[in-house]
């Protein structure tokens, strides 16, 4: 591990490579640059609300020689936090980003998604409130990194006596459930193959 390498909370003036680095690993783990001509929209949905936002959020940042390489975001209440975004967050992106706008298939489907989004299934919410996303580049995977991200969501819930927290994932990146999995993670009972849970353990 590169001695120029630290983690450190997250601020709303990382946003823009929080956006990046969403876009970077928005394709199953891999870059979604070729499928958007509004290369923002999945940092907008899964990244930047988390830097923004003010109800329950929270975040870390991998930071490499003074660039940000990965993040680890969430928020500590899902349902407090998807009412505040249903009518502080969304909306203002609904009216900026109309379908009308999209010639690529992707971005149509972010720009409907700002106009229904999804939230979260009540299984994941009975098993714990606290959800996160989770990216790293792919040049600074593979060297623990994504762990150390994981231990310093998993300490900063604990602080706030939150019992555990899930994370949904693309059923595509195999990587990625890998990886959670030798964290611990388990599919959530009642819930579908693409919620994962971990349960904290000890002080």
């Amino acid at each position: 591990m590169s001695t120029g390498t630290i983690i450190r909370k997250a601020t709303e003036a990382d946003t823009p490579s929080l956006s990046r680095i969403c876009l970077l690993t928005a394709d199953a783990g891999n870059s979604a640059e070729h499928l958007h001509d509004f290369g923002e929209l999945p940092g907008l949905v899964y990244a930047v609300p988390y830097a923004k936002i003010p109800v329950t959020c929270w975040g870390f940042v991998l930071e490499d020689q003074g660039e940000i390489v990965g993040y680890v975001l969430g928020s500590a209440d899902t349902r407090a936090f998807e009412s505040y975004a249903s009518e502080h967050w969304w909306p203002p992106l609904a009216e900026k980003y109309p379908p009308s706008l999209a010639k690529k298939p992707a971005d149509e489907r972010y720009m409907n998604l700002l106009r229904n989004m999804h939230t979260a299934p009540d299984v994941n919410i009975a098993f714990s409130k606290a959800h996160l996303h989770i990216d790293i580049l792919q040049e600074h995977q593979g060297k623990g990194w994504g762990r150390k991200l994981i231990e310093a969501a998993v300490e900063y819930l604990k602080s706030i006596n939150v019992a555990g927290v899930w994370v949904g994932m693309d059923p595509r990146n195999v990587n990625a459930r890998a990886f959670y999995e030798r964290l611990g993670f388990k599919v959530i009972a009642g819930g579908t193959e693409s919620n994962m849970g971990l349960a904290f353990v000890g002080p």
